[in-house]
């Protein structure tokens, strides 16, 4: 049973120290009608159904390196593929630890339209938040700017199905697709596990376009 408790105490011991690549690493190619089945919750997705490139990330939200790629990269790659329809891109959950399991439902808990607001939000504050004296204190706070009270936080950390739904794609993304770090990416059903720039993106997706 996931609660505040357990999601408390794994906060705490956080510390944001993770031991995940930090340089891209390109590895095999995975089957696409496997990759692109959703996940029991669905998939969040950005981008056009039809896209001639699909990019597939798995991400913990207590990753350093998937913090720095969405603050720092995301934006510019949308921009440049995601809005001009050449890339339809996947974001999955892939949680690390049980804050990032927490963090994971909270944005699942609220309304769909909001996710990827809030998935950026707590990016971009991580190094607050994960290191907060009181880090179940830090991410309510960020919740409560979502429309959150503390019950309804608590009650979205004490959702059994939910947590089952993000551990089974977990499972999956691990025995199906060798995920076993983050970032990890799809391009096209080719897989690399690390930290992606801007231009290491280009010279993934250009060749498919």
């Amino acid at each position: 049973m996931f609660d505040r408790r357990s999601f408390l105490l794994g906060a705490a011991a956080l510390g944001l120290v993770l031991a995940v690549p930090g340089f891209a690493l390109a590895q095999e190619t995975v089957d696409t009608a496997a990759l692109y089945a959703a996940p029991q919750l669905g998939d969040k997705v950005l981008g056009k159904e039809d896209a001639p490139v699909t990019v597939v990330e798995y991400a913990s939200m207590t990753c350093p390196h998937c913090a720095h790629f969405h603050n720092t990269t995301l934006d510019a790659f949308k921009e440049k593929y995601v809005d001009t329809g050449k890339v339809r891109f996947i974001f999955r959950e892939f949680p690390l630890d049980t804050a990032a399991f927490g963090i994971a439902m909270i944005a699942r808990c609220a309304p769909a339209e909001r996710y990827f607001d809030i998935v950026d939000v707590y990016f971009d504050q991580q190094q607050n938040w994960g290191r907060a004296e009181k880090p179940y204190d830090a991410i309510l706070d960020i919740a409560k700017q979502f429309g959150f009270s503390k019950e309804s936080f608590d009650a979205c950390l004490s959702n059994q199905a939910l947590f089952d739904g993000l551990n089974a794609e977990k499972e999956r993304a691990t025995k199906e697709f060798g995920v076993d770090a983050t970032p990890t990416f799809f391009i096209n059903g080719k897989r690399i596990s690390g930290a992606l720039t801007l231009e290491e993106l280009d010279k993934e997706i250009e060749p498919l376009l």
